[in-house]
């Protein structure tokens, strides 16, 4: 069985996440959504309320789960008995941060290869800073996030507002 790990803050998940959910199911016999909790960055969404909504979309998926860490990466993989870890590129700029994770993740564990996805075009404007951003402004983001969770985005930013 090929076990793969596919991180990110995913807050919120946006549809280009869901495109490189969905294709990397196709492939891996199961997948490990993983929340992280990153100490760099102050979240919209609780970890909690990131597990939440990406379980509701993960639904159609039997072989996908959603799951939260906390520290690295490479350590949560060796946990969870994953020797693949999914990494998606929107464009170039991604790659440099991801390529040099990769190689710390390898050094780390020569045994946990690191794959990177490149996100369908038409999602690769797309970034969950860039839907904060958009919603908070009052733009519509209808196009840009799962309809499963467009009403708890609405919510948070209305939330921040008042």
């Amino acid at each position: 069985m090929v076990k793969a790990v596919y991180p990110g803050s995913f807050d919120p998940v946006t549809n280009g996440h869901v495109d490189i959910i969905d294709r990397a199911s196709k492939v891996f016999d199961q997948l490990i959504v993983a929340v992280l909790e990153n100490p760099r960055k102050t979240p919209l969404f609780s970890i909690e309320e990131r597990v939440k909504m990406l379980n509701r979309i993960i639904d159609r998926y039997p072989n996908v789960e959603v799951d939260y860490y906390r520290g690295l990466l490479i350590e949560y993989s060796r946990k969870r008995g994953a020797k693949i870890i999914i990494k998606g590129l929107r464009a170039i700029s991604d790659f440099e941060f991801e390529f040099q994770m990769a190689l710390v993740n390898r050094k780390l564990d020569c045994d946990v290869e690191t794959l990177f996805m490149m996100t369908n075009n038409k999602y690769s404007y797309i970034s969950s800073s860039i839907v904060k951003e958009v919603a908070s402004y009052g733009g519509d983001i209808k196009d840009l996030v799962p309809r499963e969770v467009y009403p708890d985005i609405m919510e948070k930013i209305v939330l921040l507002k008042s």
